[in-house]
């Protein structure tokens, strides 16, 4: 049994990787991950671009100010959402970042590394995605999150601040 609070707590963001591929399975299981996300009225928004081609890839990296890592990185997925299918408007974005949090944790039990690069809010990167994977005006990138077999390791930091919590009023 996967010890959830672990997998959570140990996940960090990984920039190196080694040149090993992600096989098909492995990434039915992180889009299978990401479509049990919850979404606003269970919606389920989202729409997912894998990209496992080297010269996709390297156009992202052109794209994204952030993106280096895609250098060694075997693939990433884009998480995007479809404003058309949207009957809450403006709750895509959270409905993707739970997706997109799905699909991190995921890598993370499954031994994979991964980070998350923000595309959305950014105008600049938004319009720079939707013109390389000529997205349709309705989809909407929110991220970019890029996968593969890590070539680091990060220690656990100490991020539970008693201090921020507050009970029953500030």
């Amino acid at each position: 049994m996967v010890n959830m609070q672990e997998i959570i707590l140990t996940r960090r963001s990984i920039r190196k990787y080694i040149s090993e591929p992600i096989t098909k399975e492995q990434i039915e299981h992180l889009l299978k991950a990401a479509m049990y996300a919850p979404s606003a009225r269970n919606e389920q928004p989202w729409h997912y671009i894998v990209i496992n081609e080297r010269n996709i890839l390297n156009k992202i990296i052109e794209a994204h100010p952030y993106a280096n890592m895609l250098k060694e990185a075997p693939m990433a997925i884009i998480v995007c959402a479809d404003e058309n299918i949207e009957k809450t408007e403006g709750y895509w974005v959270q409905d993707c970042s739970a997706a997109t949090q799905n699909i991190l944790l995921a890598a993370h039990a499954m031994g994979l590394g991964s980070v998350w690069l923000g595309v959305y809010p950014r105008e600049e990167r938004i319009s720079a995605i939707k013109t390389l994977f000529k997205l349709p005006e309705n989809i909407q990138p929110l991220s970019i999150i890029v996968i593969g077999h890590p070539n680091e390791q990060k220690a656990m930091p100490e991020r539970y601040l008693k201090n921020r919590i507050h009970t029953n009023q500030w």
